[in-house]
């Protein structure tokens, strides 16, 4: 059975905890800082759960390597 190719991006936004919950990041950190405030910027930094199990069932699906426990 040949292994399974990785959907690199997927693989580089989202993460698992140690509690085996997935995350991901937040939109809107990488452009036009500036004319955000600092304290939006601190709460962008924060990871977010991944609601509803389509969504990681794709996730699963694209990135079958990330470490699950």
């Amino acid at each position: 059975m040949p292994k399974i190719k990785t959907h690199k991006s997927t693989a580089k936004r989202f993460r698992v905890t140690g509690k085996g919950k997935l995350v991901r990041t937040k939109i809107g950190k990488s452009h036009l800082r500036r004319k955000k405030a600092s304290r939006v910027l601190r709460q962008l930094d924060k990871m977010q759960d991944v609601k509803g199990s389509a969504n990681k069932k794709r996730v699963a699906k694209l990135a079958p390597y990330l470490k699950r426990k």
